[in-house]
């Protein structure tokens, strides 16, 4: 991958930023084929099950090739700058594109026909609208954003939740699942919503911007117009199709049209993610941004696969945390113990999708900021060393409020179950490392004091607590935050258990083994390579605690898939939790949503003067970073917008059950 030029430190100081955004009883339903309506046909006997796998797989090839098709001739390889040329005007740019740059002289003069560089708008070529265009695409394009990564989200786990229905023939798997997806076909409409509006604000806001985005990437907008239509058609034949495919060989193809949903979704996504990526990492075109590779090099930027990864995982713990809301919100106003123990249920299948989902995400992120690095020192430098560093610090309490409040939740959930006074006594060390990891955590290196605070302390920086305040302090409190979470986790899920195996006192030593070692690794790791070696092995030493944590969530959920198999079920009175739970469950898309704000602000302004990295650069009224106070208002705006967007959706979807009764017979002719 080629790398950005760096700027001399001076430069950095004066860099400024682009305008834009950054349970209850079950029964069974096995052996049931219940025909739909064109039986007649003769429909039923078709073979489903092979169909719908055929469908299936087509399905996936055909939705990729638009991601290839348009890779006709080979191109150049990508080239970016590697050195400064800011100053460079318009014209001086077109000059530079030459047909050297070809093998035969009559094919470069063709090619150099077509080879435009990019746009350089100046202040009077963008629009004035009265208010910072700026903040307008920034609220739009969060909450489109929230929507988009909830509607992705949702449909993954309903499928899996639908097809673990089909094996087990638990219809409360099939009734959760079919209530999931409810609630993402209504908030489906408001993510359309929200999309158009965007597209609007920028191509009003940010023509040329969007002009030269849309000369890029040609007809790929024209595939993602039309895989959205598709994904418009397959949700709601999914949605509105589940009672008429509900039983037999139709319901695979109830589970066929479910694939369909995740694969143009997912294909979408990772498309979305290609512009997102282009904008702070350009490939595929010159050093001046006129394009000179094929569709795909301009797709596959250094960043795609990280940010695919990222938001991918990220979406499902989001997904999972908002359905959970949802659950709280049913169980807090249900009227009648059935309904309090299946949404009661329904909560903790939300969070336990939020909270295994979650466990990886931090390590996704340091992928990211990885390939970041790789990519351009200063892009790194300026997010984690320079002027947004303080933001991790709030990053770190937004993740430890989400840690907490999933293991508030957790401990509280095991009082509804029999077997949960054996672990109980647990609780409190776990809470201790938890707390005294959290505190680590936010605790920063460099404070912000006054000059006579300085004096008085002998320094910017703690003479005892400054020791916390470094990476290698932080790598170690939160990567046992995630190894004790897990381990609530483990807890939680073997309250209800009783292990029949032979080998059960074995296993469990293994297991407790494995968490020693872990322990042992990170903070070792930490310590002696964080503050006794170089830098390099400081850098270094993070893998191994990131491969410790792995192995210790990894191996738990295999052991425990081995140990507890044919397990004695104790019995778990759904419904019997205390409400302080149910507002955990709360907190936690309160906690995720700010935090993707604030994730999505500081990916955004690495590109600070840039709408494209050192190929466009903004001259908009906007173009500069925030500051964080104002930063950080923007954020809880777009927060707030969205907790109420939700809970209107939350709202509409529960009409549906409301009819309103006939009014009583007066004895009279209505109009008499």
């Amino acid at each position: 991958m080629m790398k950005s030029r760096e700027l001399p430190a001076g430069e950095i100081n004066k860099m400024i930023r682009v305008s834009s955004i950054s349970g209850p009883s079950s029964s069974t339903a096995k052996g049931r084929d219940i025909r739909f309506a064109g039986s007649r046909f003769g429909w039923h006997k078709l073979p489903w099950k092979k169909l719908s796998l055929h469908v299936g797989l087509v399905a996936i090839l055909m939705l990729a090739i638009p991601l290839f098709v348009a890779i006709s001739e080979p191109g150049s390889t990508p080239v970016l700058a590697s050195s400064d040329w800011s100053g460079v005007t318009q014209a001086v740019a077109a000059e530079a594109v030459t047909p050297a740059a070809t093998t035969n002289t009559a094919a470069g003069d063709a090619a150099s026909k077509e080879l435009i560089p990019a746009p350089q708008p100046e202040a009077k070529d963008y629009p004035n609208i009265g208010v910072s265009s700026r903040s307008v695409v920034w609220i739009v394009a969060q909450l489109h954003l929230y929507f988009g990564a909830f509607v992705l989200a949702v449909p993954i786990f309903v499928l899996l939740i639908e097809w673990i229905g089909v094996k087990t023939g638990d219809s409360r798997y099939e009734a959760m699942a079919h209530e999931f997806m409810k609630i993402s076909a209504t908030a489906y409409a408001i993510t359309s919503l929200l999309g158009g509006t965007l597209a609007f604000a920028l191509f009003l806001l940010y023509p040329d911007f969007m002009g030269y985005m849309m000369r890029v990437f040609g007809s790929q907008t024209l595939v993602y117009a039309a895989l959205f239509f598709s994904e418009s058609i397959v949700v709601y034949l999914y949605y509105y199709s589940w009672d008429a495919l509900r039983y037999g060989n139709a319901k695979w193809a109830h589970l066929t049209l479910g694939l369909l949903v995740n694969v143009v979704g997912l294909t979408l996504m990772v498309m979305s993610n290609a512009w997102a990526t282009f904008m702070m990492a350009p490939s595929g075109v010159n050093e001046v941004g006129a394009v000179t590779g094929n569709i795909w090099q301009i797709l596959k930027g250094p960043l795609w696969n990280a940010l695919n990864l990222h938001r991918f995982i990220a979406n499902i713990a989001f997904g999972g945390a908002v359905v959970g809301a949802y659950a709280a919100y049913r169980f807090l106003s249900s009227k009648t113990p059935e309904e309090k123990a299946h949404y009661d249920w329904m909560g903790y299948t939300a969070n336990f999708i939020a909270i295994l989902s979650f466990l990886p995400l931090p390590f996704a992120g340091y992928y990211l900021m990885a390939e970041v690095y790789a990519y351009s020192q200063t892009m790194g430098i300026t997010a984690m060393g320079g002027i947004l560093a303080w933001l991790f610090i709030v990053q770190a309490v937004l993740i430890g409020a989400i840690l907490l409040a999933g293991n508030y939740y957790l401990w509280s959930g095991m009082s509804r179950t029999e077997g949960s006074e054996r672990y109980q006594g647990y609780i409190k060390y776990i809470a201790f490392v938890l707390v005294t990891s959290f505190l680590v955590w936010i605790t920063p290196h460099t404070l912000i004091l006054s000059p006579a605070e300085i004096r008085l302390l002998g320094g910017a920086n703690h003479h005892i607590l400054g020791v916390f305040g470094i990476m290698p302090a932080k790598n170690i409190a939160v990567n046992l935050m995630l190894i004790f979470t897990f381990l609530s986790f483990q807890l939680f899920r073997r309250a209800d258990k009783v292990a029949v195996v032979s080998w059960e006192r074995a296993g469990n030593a293994l297991m407790v083994t494995i968490y020693a070692v872990a322990v042992f690794n990170v903070v070792f790791a930490g310590v002696y390579y964080g503050y006794f070696t170089n830098t390099l092995y400081k850098v270094g030493s993070s893998v191994m605690q990131v491969a410790s944590t792995l192995t210790v969530i990894i191996s738990g959920i295999i052991l425990d898939t081995y140990l507890y198999k044919g397990a004695r079920i104790l019995p778990s009175h759904w419904g019997k939790v205390t409400n302080r739970s149910q507002y955990a469950l709360f907190a936690l898309p309160v906690a995720f949503t700010w935090l993707m704000a604030l994730m999505g602000y500081v990916r955004s302004s690495v590109r600070t003067h840039w709408h494209v990295n050192n190929i466009m650069r903004d001259n908009s009224p906007d173009n500069f970073i925030p500051a964080i106070g104002y930063a950080g208002n923007m954020m809880t705006i777009v927060t707030i917008l969205f907790i109420a967007m939700v809970l209107f959706v939350f709202w509409v979807s529960t009409l549906s059950e409301k009819k309103q009764l006939p009014p009583e017979s007066s004895g009279q002719e209505v109009g008499q």
